[in-house]
């Protein structure tokens, strides 16, 4: 069997510079570099020579690992000073979901891993999960919570663990937190059991122009000198959602996931995830019974249609019946045997099988001697 392995790193606010794409290059001759991506991918053996972390750490702001033995990794960076770092400790505190300081950044790291691997590549995963490091700097925790779930489900945490804040809107993924789900193999009824807990909030609220603009110019000058400086001179690419974090914590806006509600152990949690796959499979076996009697009604309708047309042409199915069998063709056989069959359904639609079993016993006896025609025969249950 094939090895395969992919890595995908990407550069999101700064650009690599021709010394760090030479670096990169030495760790690798067959990578596919870019100013703001590093791609490498293995499919008849080889290791990687490089440390994912270190790279995070180094130049890129995103990773993204699949292996064919079922080993799953993604990461991202983000300032720490965006972040609330005391409540995303309460998220990523398992084996397969942690958050390493490394100098001004946070790394989130989560991985997961199976026993029953399917092929999959890794191409495309990254794109589909990378507006999720926008969203963390937006104060929104869903994926931090999910990642913490996924803990829960491979057993990271004690029994009684309680869970961190469930953060609002768990309940309405969107697409990269729903392919965050897919990568990470999460149970979609633990997410289900989750979200119960979950507020329904909007999940982008609107900011107040005016009021925006009330608060900027009350700021003081020197620290408007300051942006502005930081703005022209320095490359810094968060200085805007620094600013709206600033001025939506002033008026009371930001949104860090608590309710009231008393948190679940991972005891429950996991309970009651296995109590909803019980219920969603009753209400699934349910609904495919009802499907099947419906097709059963519907079928028997046709059924009752065709038998009656049958019985207007019943001398001709019976001439064709001989003329098929005596083609000696397999196939034949089987139409044949098939229209025996609709013949005698007509002779029990009439409460009067004795017609039907006395040309069937002529049938027999004339071809007697065709026995992959006579094991037909008895397979489909026209016997005397």
């Amino acid at each position: 069997m094939s090895e395969y392995q992919y890595y995908e790193f990407r550069a999101m606010d700064e650009p690599l510079d021709r010394k760090a794409m030479d670096n990169l290059r030495n760790l690798s001759s067959r990578a596919q570099i870019t100013p703001t991506s590093f791609i490498n991918e293995y499919n008849y053996g080889g290791d990687f020579k490089g440390t994912p972390l270190k790279l995070m750490e180094k130049y890129f702001d995103a990773f993204l690992y699949v292996a064919n033995w079922g080993t799953r990794e993604f990461m991202l960076k983000v300032p720490l000073r965006l972040v609330n770092f005391d409540l995303i400790k309460e998220y990523c505190g398992g084996e397969n979901a942690t958050a390493y300081k490394k100098g001004e950044n946070l790394i989130f790291q989560f991985i997961s891993d199976t026993d029953d691997p399917e092929w999959e590549e890794g191409e495309g995963w990254l794109s589909s999960l990378i507006t999720l490091r926008s969203d963390i700097l937006q104060g929104d925790c869903r994926c931090l919570y999910l990642g913490w779930l996924y803990c829960a489900q491979m057993e990271d945490f004690e029994e009684d663990e309680l869970e961190p804040p469930v953060p609002p809107n768990l309940g309405s993924l969107n697409a990269p937190l729903k392919n965050f789900v897919d990568f990470m193999r999460i149970d979609n009824d633990l997410v289900a059991v989750a979200a119960k807990n979950s507020a329904s909030t909007e999940v982008q609220q609107a900011v107040d122009e005016k009021a925006l603009n009330t608060w900027i110019s009350q700021l003081p000058e020197k620290e408007k000198d300051n942006i502005l400086l930081r703005l022209t001179q320095g490359h810094d690419p968060h200085l805007g959602a620094e600013l709206l974090q600033r001025y939506k914590s002033r008026i009371g806006g930001e949104q860090n996931g608590r309710t009231d509600i008393t948190p679940r152990t991972v005891t429950d949690l996991i309970a009651e995830g296995e109590i909803h796959a019980a219920e969603r499979e009753r209400r699934s076996a349910e609904k495919r019974a009802k499907e099947k009697a419906r097709k059963a009604r519907e079928s028997a309708v046709i059924r009752e249609k065709y038998l009656n047309e049958l019985v207007k042409r019943e001398d001709q199915v019976w001439k064709q019946v001989d003329e098929l069998i005596g083609t000696k063709h397999q196939s034949d056989y089987d139409s044949a045997v098939q229209l025996l069959v609709d013949l005698r359904d007509v002779g029990i639609k009439r409460k009067n099988e004795k017609p039907f079993q006395e040309k069937l016993h002529r049938i027999r006896e004339v071809h007697s001697r065709k026995p992959s025609f006579m094991e037909r025969l008895k397979k489909a249950g026209l016997n005397e």
